[in-house]
């Protein structure tokens, strides 16, 4: 039986991401408002598409109004190591 794919760490970043911002009910320009970034560049990271410096995850973080640590490990960007 195949396992299932799992999501790389810009996809599962990116979904973190965008699952913070709509429980804050911020629109991807707004967001990209409070971080001072571009609203193509949330984008695209909400889309896997990215891979953002820690400069930029760190802005994210302070735009998303929670910790670095708390949205890699709250909100699943850290997985659980089957070794």
């Amino acid at each position: 039986m195949r396992q299932p794919k799992l999501l790389d760490i810009k996809q599962r970043f990116g979904l973190a991401v965008r699952r913070r911002r709509r429980e804050l009910d911020l629109s991807q320009e707004r967001l990209a408002e409070i971080c001072e970034l571009h609203r193509t560049y949330i984008s695209s990271i909400e889309r896997g598409e990215r891979n953002p410096s820690l400069e930029n995850i760190e802005r994210i973080s302070k735009g998303l109004d929670i910790s670095m640590s708390s949205l890699f490990v709250n909100y699943g960007v850290e997985i659980a190591n089957d070794s």
